[in-house]
């Protein structure tokens, strides 16, 4: 050890003492302060199926790769930091003796080979999402990038060192294969033996390079201990925990059923509940539960969510990850205030601190935080501003997309909660419909006596439940919008037929039925969705009480209805196997009860329901029923779990859209992309959206008069029902004259001609596609 080892080794010790200090100071300081949040038990177990999640999210980047250009290199990047540790250790043995190595593993080729990987994948990788950000840099596309309003100096400051880490690997490797150190084969080698080629022999080499990939890692210690709010840089650590705490422990996204109120970490029971002393919501940043909080820590602002959101990308000021980092930030600000004691009650009285000097030895900046509320204009100087609150529409992508399981939906729901609870502060369209529930059950406001209205002129009787459910096999939950909404009344009258058809006995509550309660519970209204629910399951279990709770089946039309039936009602002891009437009417198909006889040969483009289809994982049935019913599927580019909302959900549909471009608009837009003679969905609410957005198209001149939109129970109903055409004896292959229109032939829904849709490969509709997509 000469006297530059001795010199380089001290002053590494002595950085890395006050580095590693600060690192250590700065963990212990964000446990106290995540634990500011409320308590939730229902966390923390059970330990295996948590531990297995985490493992397979983070060993196999299952989430990461929901962006498969950027998976394969962060896994790299994640690689290298976590293995990599192992060479920076090793660094501090190489800076007071060069030729030092890890006992054992020193002497395996294996081991130098996957530090020549690392090394090499650390550095390409981190490149390549230096290079990704650069792409999609705001100042280019402005809402379109992702980063949009990412703090983009520290993200480049990481990408930085993670690189200069990765050429420092390589870098004191080389050095050594100069020195001689080791005796490796070159496929072990294959990088720093040719470097060390180049370099020469120098023992002191190898102690400044070690000492130079020391400093960049402790410069990294150093400022990410100074930035607790960097989830840039701190989700490398804040990610494991936040992924193995995720709400489903079986490795599901917080979508389905919403988080029940919480206070204390029990549910709210609203019989006993005091506003003066139970949370209500998220009122104050310090109602969210310390799960809140550690979602906040460990957003990575990579904008994942904010590139799904409907809402930001129709011009609204909700981004979820904006709307995330400023909770976090907010947070943090505020926390010197709560760890010190203070704490306001509901009417903002400081009653935490006490004494002659409450304030004494608190930041000033966090008692100016103390002061904001948690909801407000900017005149209000109010962290979260209410257009942003209320653009939401529940739909979940954000959710779906997020690499950390960050849970945006909860947290939303959570301050609206308090808004509508504590505060009355909500949109003044919200007030017709919460009046509607209470009153009318229903959010139109319509008699209960009128429920069974819909079926008034079908050719055969819809059996009503009237005391005993006997043999039959489902109860049909119309819904709301099914028996009041003149187009959802078009798809419950053809699921009745198609089930009457199949000869499946089923039976309908008529006027005993009630609205599930999702639009008021999505608006934040917690006290009337358990009125409506509670009311609910005491029928339901009434109807099925003669039933065995595995027999209690439930066929819905509607997403919202089937989504809070079957995720949301057994917390109030209402459990029941519910299917949609998509995966119903599917499996009848299956099993030849209902057979297409006439193909629509229609190109037909499918939109996804969020509430049928990312909350709930339901996306093949209906697409195969499209198929089944003989029409062409044209997909969105948008589709799947990717699919994008139609604006009706979160209690949208009620709510006036002043800001930006229509939801569903857009959504039409891209449907109408695909160049579809019709649009299938599997929601009411969906199907009204959209038939507003198309007939906003059409009255723009941008869409064809012809184009329709259709539920699939209405498609399939078309293809059964219809007589197929008769085989003409000699084929006639002429074209339509001139002038006529193929859309206005025989062939529409279920014509009394009974003839079959011109098929589109004869005679084109809508905008021609390009020979490669057809």
């Amino acid at each position: 050890m000469g006297a530059v080892q001795l010199t380089l080794g001290l002053i590494a010790v002595a950085v890395s003492l006050v580095a590693w200090s600060m690192f250590v100071v700065t963990i212990v300081r964000f446990v106290k302060i995540i634990r500011l949040g409320q308590p939730d038990p229902t966390r923390n177990g059970p330990f295996g199926p948590r531990m297995k999640t985490l493992i397979k999210e983070f060993a196999a980047h299952t989430r990461m790769n929901k962006l498969k250009h950027v998976g394969p290199w962060h896994w790299l990047v994640m690689w290298g930091f976590l293995i990599g540790s192992l060479a920076l250790f090793e660094a501090y043995g190489e800076v007071f003796e060069p030729t030092w190595g890890w006992p054992i593993l020193d002497h395996w080729s294996l081991w130098h080979l996957l530090m020549e990987l690392l090394g090499v994948g650390t550095i390409v990788g981190g490149l390549a999402l230096a290079v990704i950000r650069q792409r999609n840099h705001p100042r280019r596309a402005d809402r379109v990038s992702r980063f949009a309003g990412s703090n983009f100096r520290q993200a480049y400051f990481v990408e930085f060192i993670v690189v200069f880490e990765g050429i420092g690997i390589l870098g004191v490797r080389a050095a050594k294969s100069a020195l001689g150190s080791h005796d490796l084969p070159t496929w072990a080698a294959f990088v720093s033996e040719p470097l060390g080629n180049l370099l020469p022999a120098s023992a002191t080499l190898v102690s400044v390079f070690a000492f130079i990939k020391l400093m960049g890692a402790m410069i990294w210690v150093w400022v990410v201990a100074r930035n607790m709010t960097m989830g840039v840089a701190w989700h490398r650590f804040s990610a494991f925990p936040n992924i193995y705490f995720k709400r489903e422990d079986d490795g599901g996204v917080a979508l389905g059923a919403l988080k029940p109120m919480m206070s204390d970490g029990k549910p709210l029971d609203f019989e006993e509940a005091d506003p003066e002393k139970d949370v209500f919501g998220a009122g104050k940043v310090e109602d969210f539960s310390w799960k809140g909080w550690l979602d906040f820590t460990t957003c990575t602002e990579c904008g994942r969510c904010q590139s799904q959101c409907p809402a930001w990308n129709t011009g609204k000021p909700l981004s979820p990850k904006l709307l995330i980092t400023q909770l976090r930030d907010h947070a943090y600000a505020k926390a010197p205030y709560l760890l010190a004691g203070g704490r306001k009650d509901v009417t903002g009285e400081e009653v935490g601190l006490t004494g002659d000097n409450p304030h004494a030895g608190i930041d000033v900046l966090a008692l100016a935080e103390a002061e904001r509320p948690l909801i407000g204009g900017p005149d209000e100087l109010g962290v979260i501003d209410p257009e942003v609150l209320w653009s939401c529409t529940s739909c979940g992508a954000c959710v779906e997309q997020c690499p950390v399981d960050i849970e945006h939906v909860d947290h939303i729901v959570d301050m609206r909660r308090y808004q509508v609870m504590i505060e009355s502060n909500f949109p003044t369209e919200l007030n017709g419909m919460f009046k509607n529930l209470e009153n009318k059950g229903n959010p139109w406001g319509q008699n209960a006596k009128d429920r069974l209205a819909w079926a008034d002129d079908l050719d055969f009787e819809v059996p009503v439940f009237e005391g005993e459910f006997g043999d039959t096999e489902y109860l049909f939950w119309v819904g709301c919008a099914g028996a009041f909404e003149d187009r959802a009344k078009k798809t419950t009258r053809a699921v009745a037929e198609l089930l009457h058809m199949a000869d499946v006995k089923y039976t309908v509550l008529g006027p005993e039925e009630t609205c599930t309660g999702d639009p008021a519970r999505r608006a934040g209204n917690e006290f009337v969705f358990q009125m409506l629910a509670q009311q609910n399951v005491e029928v339901l279990n009434t109807v099925f009480e003669d039933v065995e709770p595995l027999k209690r089946k439930i066929v819905v039309t509607c997403a919202h209805c089937f989504n809070t039936l079957a995720n949301e009602y057994p917390e109030l002891g209402g459990q029941y196997e519910v299917v949609h009437h998509t995966q119903l009417l599917n499996r009848l198909v299956r099993e030849k009860r209902l057979v297409p006889v006439a193909p629509i040969a229609e190109d037909v483009t499918y939109h996804d329901p969020c509430y049928l289809g990312r909350h709930n994982k339901v996306y093949d049935a209906p697409r195969e029923l499209v198929g089944a019913s003989g029409a062409s599927l044209r997909e969105m580019p948008r589709h799947g779990d990717r699919s994008m909302c139609c604006g009706a959900g979160g209690a949208r549909m009620w709510m006036e859209e002043r800001i930006g471009k229509r939801i569903n608009v857009e959504r039409v837009d891209e449907a109408l992309g695909t160049a579809p003679s019709k649009i299938a969905t599997g929601c009411p609410f969906c199907r009204v959206m959209l038939t507003d957005g198309v007939t906003s198209r059409q009255s723009d001149g941008l869409a064809s008069e012809k184009v329709e939109v259709v539920d699939v129970a209405q498609l399939l109903l078309t293809a059964v029902k219809r007589k197929p055409a008769p085989v003409p004896s000699t084929v006639d292959t002429a074209l339509p004259s001139n002038g006529s229109d193929p859309l206005e032939e025989p062939g529409g829904e279920a014509q009394p001609d009974g003839k079959a849709d011109t098929p589109t490969d004869e005679v084109p509709t809508g905008t021609p596609l390009p020979d490669e997509d057809k």
